[in-house]
């Protein structure tokens, strides 16, 4: 996986949030991808840019990596 294929990713979760749950999807993305990102990395800067989502949620993305040892997300 890449980092523009992430952006596109976190970008469509991000969009498809309900009203008022954008912030947690994007905790979401970052807890579900926070393996590919930390294996490979991968800056969050860098995928929040690829999103094309507002550079200020870089820091809700890094929560959700953060979060993900602690976490599981319910499929």
């Amino acid at each position: 996986m890449t980092v523009s294929e992430l952006g596109k990713i976190l970008s469509e979760m991000s969009q498809n949030a309900p009203h008022g749950k954008r912030v947690a999807k994007i905790h979401l993305f970052g807890v579900k991808y926070a393996d590919v990102i930390l294996r490979n990395g991968f800056s969050v800067k860098e995928i929040v840019t690829a999103s094309g989502i507002n550079q200020s949620y870089e820091t809700e993305v890094s929560k959700g990596i953060k979060l993900s040892e602690y976490v599981l997300p319910k499929e």
